[in-house]
């Protein structure tokens, strides 16, 4: 019914410039004041390693390496655990099928050296296909179940890989695989300093640029699933599976496809993670890293894409602060009481917990009562 005093057609078109004006009123200001955001964040982000090499070292713009391409991790565990509630704790399996397919024909192992335009597909594809493989028999388990198979399947990875080395030597073994090529097309390579503008960019700065971008691609990649047929129905399947199946969502087909498109993102950050490193090894993917990812998808804001990104910073950021205790320790006291490894777990652990009692939900939880980005 319309309003008094407005025809019908007046009323719908009242209500089509409501629509228009976006959420809670937001008219062509908010719109502009959004680019502005975007905007600032984006000159940010571009120019952070710059500031970070001329702050703090470049170890720390490496650092940040390390946290793109873990928050690629925690965006692929995120789809399963946050978005389809399936607990899985062998989740670095699949980074180490995304390395290991990259770093064996890209190396001189096979002496194959194949471009990365076709490496990252190829082990991305792998990756997907054991997702699959471990989805499968594992449709009807839940919760404890499910947790337990899927660590048996990351240690299992872990070390079929560790004993591929006889009596035909594929995987080198507990050695690892050294002298990986780099991301490169053609004479151009980001293992060599470039020119841009008059500004340098060393090899690091360029892989930071790249990880950046492809961190930014899986974030949209993310959000249109989320808001997706498919991400709500990984919701329902989360909530209440039961429910789900009566409602008529076929809930094996999600799942796999779940545990399929969470593996693909692993086996993509697998593929950067040998071509940034230059060194692939069985001990890069243990039991231990499969909980940090889930704790940055835990602590992050689980179901929330930026929060997921945002825990996979702090936590890889914490533990390397953490490091600091020692040259603390030896300042205000003289000398180190406790050992820097040991108060630094210790350190790391306590943060953890807190975390857990004070902000259960996250540092930067999903806004109420959806899933947000």
């Amino acid at each position: 019914m319309s309003e008094p005093g407005l025809s019908p057609i007046s009323a719908d078109r009242a209500s089509a410039g409501a629509a228009s004006a976006g959420p809670a009123g937001v008219g062509p200001a908010g719109a502009v004041g959004r680019r502005l955001r975007v905007s600032a964040w984006v000159i940010a982000l571009l120019i952070l390693p710059l500031v970070v090499d001329a702050t703090a070292g470049r170890a720390w713009v490496r650092i940040l390496d390390v946290s793109l391409i873990f928050a690629l991790l925690a965006m692929g565990l995120n789809v399963v655990v946050g978005f389809a509630g399936l607990l899985d704790l062998g989740y670095i399996a699949f980074f180490a099928v995304g390395a290991y397919a990259y770093a064996l024909l890209a190396s001189p192992q096979f002496d194959l050296h194949l471009s990365f335009i076709l490496l990252l597909p190829l082990g991305a594809a792998a990756a997907a296909l054991f997702g699959v493989m471990l989805g499968a028999p594992t449709l009807k388990l839940r919760g404890d179940y499910l947790a337990i198979v899927t660590l048996g399947f990351g240690e299992i990875i872990r070390i079929f890989l560790n004993n591929l080395n006889r009596p035909v030597n594929i995987t080198n073994g507990p050695f690892g695989i050294t002298r990986i090529d780099p991301l490169s097309i053609g004479s151009f390579s980001l293992a060599q300093p470039h020119t841009l503008f008059g500004i340098t960019i060393a090899p690091i700065h360029a892989y930071y640029y790249v990880l950046l971008a492809c961190v930014a691609a899986s974030m949209v990649i993310c959000r249109r699933l989320q808001f997706s047929r498919i991400g709500r129905a990984w919701v329902a399947i989360r909530e209440d599976e039961v429910a789900a199946r009566a409602m008529g969502i076929n809930t094996r087909n999600l799942k796999l496809l779940a545990f399929a498109i969470g593996a693909t993102f692993g086996g993509v950050a697998g593929g950067l993670f040998a071509a940034v490193q230059g060194f692939v090894s069985p001990e890069s993917f243990t039991l231990y890293d499969s909980i940090m990812v889930l704790c940055m998808v835990v602590l992050g804001g689980m179901g929330h894409i930026r929060g997921v990104v945002l825990g996979a910073f702090v936590l890889t950021a914490l533990p390397e602060l953490l490091r600091l205790t020692g040259s603390l320790q030896r300042t205000w006291f003289g000398h180190v009481w406790i050992d820097p490894a040991d108060l630094r777990m210790l350190l790391f652990g306590l943060a953890l917990v807190l975390m857990m009692r004070w902000r259960p939900a996250g540092i930067w939880p999903a806004p109420h009562g959806r899933v947000g980005t």
